[in-house]
């Protein structure tokens, strides 16, 4: 597909939640003054949005291959922490007919500490910009719902498809959200997230799977399929 419609404010958020869309003279501007310059200065003005644009695209291509298989037709899926949606756009792209429920925190943090003991209370978040961007990329209002993770109450229903990636239990706890996942599955749904315990998880559900490894990064992760909860 072509290149995802972004605008500058988009982009910003986009490389705050991933810096690796950022071109190299950007990265070395994070590297020379840190976290917090770049987060509230820096990226405010020194984006090129197209090759923001570009480098979003083909990792959320990747990430759309290591799923791909657990798509269909008419899914209802939930995403946990998806960003501004790019992999959901791509989804919507192949199945028109697949219905999002995004679950997301709804504000920007002025610098991020990621890590379990914060009990998931920093984020780099806006669903105003979430919903811009699935619009301006051709994904229908009609077509998803955006939740606010603290003010939102959220949905009572089940789902086909669950996904978190490198969000549940890779930046918070899996038991942040386990009690609702158990309420919002049954023996059908596919729920997909990264880990770097995937061995705990053989005690959580009766069948996991590895279908992604990530040894180059300080977390060497590892995504897993889970099905039906014990």
């Amino acid at each position: 597909m072509k290149n995802f419609l972004l605008n500058r404010d988009i982009a910003r958020l986009a490389i705050l939640q991933r810096i690796e869309l950022a071109d190299p003279f950007l990265k070395k501007i994070r590297k020379v003054f840190g976290r917090y310059l770049f987060s509230n200065f820096f990226s405010k003005y020194f984006i090129n949005i197209e090759v923001i644009s570009n480098n979003y695209l083909k990792i959320m291509e990747a990430e759309y291959n290591t799923i791909e298989k657990f798509l269909a037709r008419g899914q209802k899926i939930l995403s946990i922490g998806s960003g501004v949606g790019g992999l959901e756009v791509i989804i919507n792209s192949k199945y028109e007919s697949c219905i999002f429920t995004f679950i997301e925190r709804d504000f920007i943090s002025k610098k991020i500490r990621y890590g379990w003991d914060n009990q998931n209370s920093e984020g780099y978040n806006s669903l105003k910009l979430l919903e811009k961007f699935l619009n301006m990329n051709n994904l229908s209002n009609k077509n998803f719902e955006l939740i606010d993770f603290d003010k939102n109450k959220l949905p009572e229903k089940k789902y086909d498809l669950i996904t978190s990636l490198y969000s549940l239990d890779y930046h918070y706890k899996f038991e942040i959200y386990e009690d609702y996942l158990r309420k919002s599955s049954n023996s059908n749904t596919t729920i997909i997230f990264d880990t770097i315990r995937p061995k705990y998880f053989e005690k959580i559900f009766e069948r996991v799977e590895i279908i992604k490894e990530d040894n180059d990064t300080l977390h060497k992760s590892k995504r897993v399929s889970c099905k039906i909860f014990r």
